[in-house]
């Protein structure tokens, strides 16, 4: 199911089976969702040294993904270290993909921390398609922080990164950078302007969060909103 997912049948799977089954034995976290017995979305999570559980894999069956099954097994994967007295979750995903940003930003509310650049290497995937691997590290605290502000109006932002992948020479205590609709389409008909995308993007977003600027929240139409850390949101 992960191959499929990630697009890497008859190479290497995202996770290993066997570690998954050392992790479930141990104290790991490792959940399946299914319908009508087949298996169509999972999740693996290992606990850190500081305490809190890092989520490494978590995929959803192309065909099932908007049906809330990705919602399903991050609110289970909470419960889960929530029962166990765990503080926090985190994990990973590329900032390019869009929908990716949307759920864990949006939806989840969870806090990126970090940029991190060409975090795993090549990974050769349909997914990844050799291209760098740039993260940005969330966490999502438990229980939630009682302060839910809402992210500023798109409007009031001005653009760091432009709709068209071009960098604009934008300041203040607002700011915004684009992703393009569909990264994975690109990086296979045009792996040139996407790896310009990554670059410009690792640029914006990850200078932005590296010059005291935080993450505010994700815009449904593509937008990272960010505010500086000393101005009210």
């Amino acid at each position: 199911m992960l191959r499929i997912v990630w697009d890497a049948e008859g190479g290497d799977a995202p996770f290993p089976l066997d570690v998954m089954q050392a992790l479930a034995h141990t104290g790991g976290y490792v959940a399946g969702a299914f319908t009508g017995g087949q298996l169509i979305g999972a999740a693996v999570a290992f606990r850190t040294i500081s305490g809190s559980l890092h989520s490494h894999v978590a995929g959803v069956l192309p065909d099932q993904r908007g049906r809330g099954v990705g919602l399903a097994l991050k609110l289970n994967q909470r419960g889960w270290a929530a029962e166990i007295g765990l503080p926090s979750i985190s994990w990973t995903f590329d900032p390019l993909i869009r929908r990716n940003a949307y759920f864990n930003l949006h939806r989840l509310r969870a806090v990126a921390e970090e940029y991190l650049p060409n975090f795993y290497g090549a990974i050769n995937d349909g997914v990844n398609g050799g291209d760098l691997t740039d993260r940005l590290f969330v966490t999502w605290e438990i229980p939630e922080p009682v302060d839910q502000t809402p992210p500023p109006l798109l409007e009031s932002a001005k653009p760091l990164l432009d709709a068209d992948g071009v960098l604009r020479a934008a300041s203040g205590p607002v700011v915004r950078c684009a992703v393009p609709p569909d990264i994975e389409s690109l990086r296979r008909k045009d792996p040139a302007a996407a790896r310009r995308w990554r670059l410009a993007l690792r640029e914006a977003l990850g200078g932005a969060l590296a010059d005291d600027y935080r993450v505010a929240g994700f815009h449904r139409s593509g937008w990272y909103l960010l505010c500086r850390r000393d101005a009210s949101a």
